[in-house]
């Protein structure tokens, strides 16, 4: 990354506000003959919560262990704070791992296992007392400073974890699926811990997960990855509304993909006609290279509502005519499968408002499903959906 001389103690201080925290530049990685990183340049700002999320296998993790020296990289530079520590072992760089596996001493008190990287350093002991005591109160954790980690429950030991990796003060924390391992309830309640954590200290995290609800809750970028690459990065708001492939719009959350033929632009709108003839509209600034091709088109389930045949839908609406085959009451909404003319199966999300029930439009009726154009996305057809 070239960076032009600065002229003046402002640019100085300006350019080291914008330097990235972790860097990576063209990094592979390979295991023998399979390729797990496929020539990764990502860039993340200091004092940002990043997500790097994707299904087993796509490299997420292997990125995550190159960054903290964990891995060596088959080719590429990694740096921290501009720094390149490519060739640095783990114990020599800047950042610090909070493992879903906890790795906690279990001879050691939650204050000691804090203590412990410190007390390595040879810090004084009352700098270590007040570092550990404000990283437990950090955590929640101040009132059972004396006990044992068998004595805490699973979320408490993986706050202990977490604690003791930030009391270090490292330029990153690395956090490697460190949820988990936990239960439903818990996994959500720390999702929101976490974030609190991590705005209140302002350290770099770096997280790892497949769960798209836990990279969306914490996350302010979150990079999907997909066989070694990213398919897309951006904020939890960007990829879900505006999903730039197959992949992307079906990994986060559920999406509805039909194949159609995309006509040319014709003002705001650009025209589509899906395989079997229906006729469709999605925003022109959404179409990109696209024009004049064979695309999926894609909309969100709850953004969809259903009518029955006579009804009628609103003015410039997307139509599609179907038959409902499955309706499931999930408490706050009702989801329906609907089969459509063209043999595809779309799923809706209807809201329980006014004690709405599966019912209200039953297995086997026909229905008309419609949609805002403005929801309506399109990517290229893939194999990877």
């Amino acid at each position: 990354m070239a960076v032009s001389e600065p002229t003046a103690p402002d640019a100085v201080a300006s350019a080291a506000a914008s330097e990235a925290d972790v860097r990576l530049d063209g990094v592979t990685k390979r295991f023998g003959e399979m390729l797990a990183v496929d020539d990764l340049t990502l860039s993340i700002q200091r004092g940002h919560f990043y997500a790097l999320l994707g299904p087993s296998g796509c490299g997420k993790t292997t990125t995550l262990r190159m960054i903290g020296g964990f891995e060596d990289p088959t080719g590429g530079r990694v740096y921290l704070g501009g720094e390149d520590v490519t060739d640095r072992p783990s114990h020599r760089r800047d950042v610090n791992t909070v493992f879903q596996s906890y790795a906690l001493f279990p001879h050691l008190s939650v204050e000691r296992n804090v203590a412990f990287g410190l007390e390595r350093r040879k810090i004084g002991r009352a700098e270590v007392r007040r570092r550990v005591g404000e990283m437990l109160e950090l955590v929640q954790l101040g009132p059972l400073a004396k006990r044992k980690p068998a004595q805490l429950s699973g979320g408490q030991q993986q706050r202990v974890a977490l604690a003791r990796a930030l009391v270090n003060r490292p330029r990153a924390l690395l956090l490697d699926e460190p949820l988990g391992a936990l239960d439903l309830r818990l996994r959500r309640q720390l999702q929101i811990e976490l974030k609190r954590i991590q705005q209140e200290v302002g350290i770099t995290f770096v997280h790892v997960t497949h769960d798209q609800e836990e990279a969306m809750t914490m996350a302010d970028t979150i990079v999907v990855m997909n066989r070694g690459r990213v398919e897309q990065a951006g904020t939890a708001e960007q990829l879900y509304e505006l999903p730039r492939t197959a992949f992307v719009a079906s990994f986060l959350g559920q999406s509805n993909l039909i194949d159609a033929r995309v006509g040319a632009a014709d003002g705001a709108r650009t025209p589509v006609e899906t395989h079997d003839g229906a006729r469709l509209q999605v925003p022109s600034d959404r179409v990109g290279a696209l024009a004049g091709e064979q695309a999926s088109v894609g909309v969100r389930p709850e953004k969809m509502s259903l009518l029955t045949p006579e009804g009628i839908a609103p003015d410039g609406a997307n139509v599609l005519r179907g038959r409902v085959v499955v309706a499931s009451f999930l408490g706050v909404s009702v989801q329906y499968l609907v089969t459509t003319a063209g043999g595809e199966e779309l799923t809706v999300i209807a809201q329980n408002e006014a004690g709405c029930a599966p019912d209200a439009f039953a297995v086997g009726r026909e229905v008309q499903l419609c949609w805002d154009p403005r929801h309506t996305f399109v990517v290229a057809r893939g194999a990877d959906e």
